[in-house]
């Protein structure tokens, strides 16, 4: 096969391997419905029926009516679907009854038949969800005729759903002038209010033993807050933008906040074994709408996406048996926001694929402990720190990599001053490397740089005058390092055998120039082979727009589509191309090895004593973790992992430079610019007046458009020279005069 036919067939096979392949929990999903909005499915307790809420004029529909839908039925579709509430005025929230021959809903048709008037749009755009207190509670049989009225008190009443064991009906209510939940018994008689915090209270379901709720909550705190919640209560609306999940005990005791998550988690419902609670949430977003299903443990642990496909996925609800898996979503939609009902196999999760965030600090903070005295590549400090990875490798019992321990010792010699030829200096340093032998045809590399700069001995701090200072390094690089141990915990430890032999390699000598990385690189064992690398440096400050830089894209053609189709929700991937960066992956690209590499960006604290671990996102590094493990375990389903040069590495090497600006530059794939993260102080740079936010475009009459055309141009200036320096701060252009 030549080399074209392989990347076409490469990326073929990408395609159909990473399409929906990301959504591990759900197999053989199916759509149920056909335009309109259908939403909230819930199970018949024999599990062959569907009942659900749907507007769709085409049917009849013009508002929310409930229908019910066959299961049984083959090439389920529009006709199937069998209208069971009256038509008139607006229904919602149905539930099944014991006998599976009766529904429950709300509906507000004795009030008007015609459907009620939706909310007037604000002109700020704040969404609102309507309460109409004209909502009561009705059992029907599935023929459609109302059998019995449950609630007839002033006020909404609905949202009601039964109890498994049969005994109780739980809705939400606001006859106290304020949403509630409460709870009757089956036949409506016994009324006990289980809820009394003010915030609306709603959307509960019963736990699968009967013996919990789950539920969604808004409880206002501010003052500001508690005004508008009670000025749009008084209109029957609230805004459902702030909201968390709680569960509490069926007789209202034993309250507990489950997220805390921020933003609007609701519509959530029990796991088969009411160890885990379902939940649609919108936390992650940082640009526009977006609602995906979540798992998570009932104490509020091991946070999980469950989808990933559209902008929209909610309402899930499990088959009475636990095998099947309901919810709503814009997937597939034959028009923008169509809202449909899907079916998938419920298949789930490894527990110990759950990244653990405590093991993730725990690593960081032994690492970028004072003990460690910042890890400086042949110190005693790196050796503790090689010392304490080659032991979390044994308890994973994954085999050494080269020889027979975990350690690959090595040396080079680092200049302390630049100008003076006899100041080098022998250093004795150490990889640590393990390997995870799945007796497979690839071999996965997933890296980190364990060193540090240690007291700046080897003056290569951004801090002027710190020599002698501990430079922790808790971002640079003990956060690389704790992914790549928790990745090979999840990996070594789950009960798959995965497609691809993995390497865990942490390398020393990186801070000096890529030392350990270099090493490896050239002293790989004989026969073997590496298909691809992974490259993981700083990535423990992922911001609050949640920007993380992907580099090595072009170093693979099927690369594009994998890093988007597995990225976490709510994570903004700003995309390099190239295979030549200032981290290990280079060392890789460099043997025509395929490389990604993961960075959150540089800081005010980057290479100085302030890198500690009280500023580490911690929930940044569990999902960059998660967002390699999925990542990685779709590309060790491909068939090949092909190579491609970048254009960097094909036309020129790195310009060397006899001068510095002191900027910690963007490495982004722009193209108006060097975009700079940070200013060191003291520098040239700072000392022109340059601010982190600039965007560099000219040095004298040089053009800058990214990292690689600033070192050309860099590269042409001569200490003492003096000139302007272009940059654009706030959009307006600024020149400055740099002298270096």
């Amino acid at each position: 096969m030549n080399w074209s036919q392989s990347i076409l067939k490469a990326i073929f096979l990408s395609i159909s391997t990473f399409l929906f392949s990301q959504e591990h929990n759900l197999r053989n999903i199916q759509k149920l419905t056909f335009g309109g909005d259908n939403a909230e499915a819930y199970f018949s307790p024999d599990g062959k029926k569907l009942t659900m809420q749907i507007t769709n004029p085409l049917i009849g529909a013009h508002c929310d009516q409930i229908y019910l839908l066959d299961l049984t039925k083959k090439n389920i579709g529009t006709k199937n679907l069998q209208l069971v509430s009256n038509g008139e005025g607006r229904t919602t929230c149905s539930f099944f009854m014991p006998d599976g021959k009766h529904i429950l809903y709300a509906s507000t048709f004795e009030a008007n038949k015609e459907c009620p008037a939706k909310p007037v749009p604000r002109a700020d755009g704040k969404y609102l969800w309507p309460v109409y207190a004209e909502f009561d509670i009705y059992i029907a049989d599935l023929t459609g005729k109302i059998v019995k009225k449950l609630t007839d008190s002033p006020g909404y009443d609905a949202e009601a759903v039964v109890s498994p064991d049969g005994k109780y009906i739980v809705f939400t209510s606001s006859r106290t002038a304020d949403l509630e939940l409460w709870r009757m018994d089956i036949d409506g008689k016994n009324l006990k209010q289980l809820t009394s915090g003010l915030g609306y209270d709603g959307g509960a379901f019963f736990s699968h033993d009967s013996k919990k709720l789950v539920f969604r909550s808004s409880r206002p705190k501010t003052a500001e807050a508690i005004k508008e919640y009670k000025d749009l209560l008084a209109q029957n609306l609230v805004a459902p933008t702030e909201m968390e999940i709680y569960t509490m005990n069926i007789d209202g005791s034993n309250l507990k906040q489950v997220t805390h998550l921020g933003k609007a988690n609701w519509s959530p419902y029990f796991h088969p074994f009411d160890k885990k609670i379902l939940f649609s949430s919108n936390h992650h977003s940082t640009r526009g709408y977006d609602f995906q299903i979540y798992s998570v443990d009932l104490d509020g642990n091991n946070l999980r996406q469950v989808t990933y496909e559209s902008i929209f996925n909610a309402f899930p609800m499990f088959s009475p048996d636990g095998k099947k898996l309901v919810f709503a979503s814009n997937r597939d939609g034959d028009k923008p926001n169509e809202t449909n009902v899907f079916i998938a196999d419920w298949v789930d999760a490894d527990d110990a694929e759950n990244v653990s965030e405590q093991n993730l600090k725990n690593h960081i903070t032994y690492l970028a402990s004072d003990d460690l005295q910042g890890r400086l590549a042949g110190s005693l400090g790196e050796k503790k720190a090689a010392e304490y990875i080659a032991k979390e490798f044994t308890k994973l019992k994954l085999k050494p990599f080269v020889g027979k321990d975990y350690i690959q010792p090595f040396e080079y010699s680092v200049k302390l001053n630049p100008h003076e030829d006899g100041s080098s200096v022998k250093i004795n340093a150490r990889n640590v490397l393990a390997y995870l032998d799945n007796k497979a045809s690839k071999t996965i590399v997933i890296g980190a740089h364990y060193d540090h700069l240690g007291l700046n001995e080897h003056h290569n701090s951004t801090l002027m005058n710190s020599e002698g200072q501990i430079h922790n390094g808790a971002d640079d690089n003990a956060s690389g390092v704790s992914a790549v141990l928790e990745l090979a915990r999840q990996f070594s430890q789950n009960k798959t055998q995965e497609k691809a032999n993995y390497v865990f390699a942490l390398f020393s000598g990186e801070e000096d120039g890529l030392m350990g990385s270099k090493y490896m690189a050239d002293h790989l064992p004989n026969g073997a082979k590496v298909d691809l690398m992974i490259n993981l440096d700083m990535v423990g400050r992922l911001n609050k727009d949640k920007d993380l830089s992907v580099g090595g894209v072009g170093t693979s053609p099927i690369f594009p589509g994998y890093i988007h189709q597995y990225k976490p929700a709510g994570i903004n991937l700003a995309i390099d191309s190239s295979g030549v960066g200032p981290s290990d992956h280079t060392s890789f690209y460099l043997k025509d090895i395929p490389v990604l590499f993961m960075f959150t960006g540089t800081h005010s604290d980057y290479h100085k004593p302030t890198d500690d671990t009280d500023k580490i996102n911690f929930d940044g590094v569990r999902m960059i973790t998660n967002y390699i493990f999925g990542l990685t375990n779709a590309l060790s389903e491909s068939e090949e992992i092909p190579f491609t040069k970048t254009k960097m590495s094909e036309s020129k090497s790195v310009p060397k430079y006899k001068v510095t600006l002191g900027i910690m530059p963007s490495y982004a794939d722009t193209k108006d610019g060097l975009h700079i993260d940070g200013v060191t102080d003291n520098r040239p740079g700072s000392n022109a007046g340059m601010m982190a936010g600039d965007v560099l475009t000219k040095i004298g009459k040089c053009e800058i458009k990214e990292v690689y055309s600033y070192m050309e141009c860099l590269a042409k200036v001569n200490s003492g020279d003096e000139l302007p320096v272009t940059v654009l701060r706030d959009g307006k252009e600024v020149i400055l005069k740099v002298k270096f």
